[in-house]
């Protein structure tokens, strides 16, 4: 027999086991058991107060978990491994309102890096904000924002992508392009845990489904 007929399995981009956070000794989700590939979207549906929010601050390295483990590429996640690997887009987008489009892009690039090949200007092109370049953040709307910090996805090297909301403050061409920049991120490898409210269209791209269930202590 071949070694690779024999060789392990590749470890999932991210695994949690066991996994819960309380707050002030009320439990907030958990223990959950789940993993997450290259190449898929898993959705996490839930209803309010379920911990949707919560356990993407976790697992971004935001909150501690309670109890439980997360492993990264089938190692324990350190704060290096999660900066590394995991990207948040969240309720609060981290514009600064002062600097314009390419400076708030060109802040995120020097904390968090760039993806090789990428552009500052293709990326806001690409989500809609050519012209805008030198606009303010403080200026924008809430959906221009919102493409903002798409816009950012674009450009970091992150390969799993935390989205909380993604859809909230767009209108329909700017759900159609979070869907589209979801597939372009998993076609090359990456993967995305998505919280939303409204509806998702994923097309072919590989999908799963994460249900949490308000926690009652």
């Amino acid at each position: 027999m071949s070694p690779l007929a024999t060789s392990a399995p590749a470890a999932a981009l991210l695994r949690a086991e066991g996994l819960g956070f309380d707050r002030n000794d009320e439990p907030i989700f958990g223990p959950l058991d789940f993993h997450v590939e290259a190449g898929e979207a898993v959705l996490i549906h839930g209803s309010n107060g379920s911990g949707k929010t919560t356990l993407l601050r976790v697992l971004a390295g935001l909150l501690p978990a309670t109890r439980g483990r997360i492993l990264i590429e089938g190692e324990p996640a350190t704060v290096e491994r999660i900066a590394g690997t995991c990207t948040l887009l969240g309720h609060l987008l981290g514009h600064k309102g002062e600097l314009t489009a390419v400076e708030n892009l060109e802040f995120a690039c020097g904390l968090f890096g760039q993806r090789p090949g990428s552009d500052i200007d293709a990326a806001l092109a690409t989500v809609g904000l050519a012209g805008f370049e030198d606009a303010l953040a403080r200026q924008f709307s809430a959906g221009q924002r919102k493409r903002l910090a798409l816009a950012r996805l674009l450009l970091v090297p992150a390969p799993l992508w935390l989205l909380d909301e993604p859809y909230a403050n767009l209108d329909l061409p700017g759900i159609e392009l979070v869907n589209r920049l979801i597939g372009l991120h998993l076609a090359r490898g990456g993967a995305a845990l998505v919280t939303s409210h409204g509806a998702y269209a994923t097309g072919a791209v590989r999908t799963r489904t994460l249900e949490l269930e308000a926690v009652r202590a």
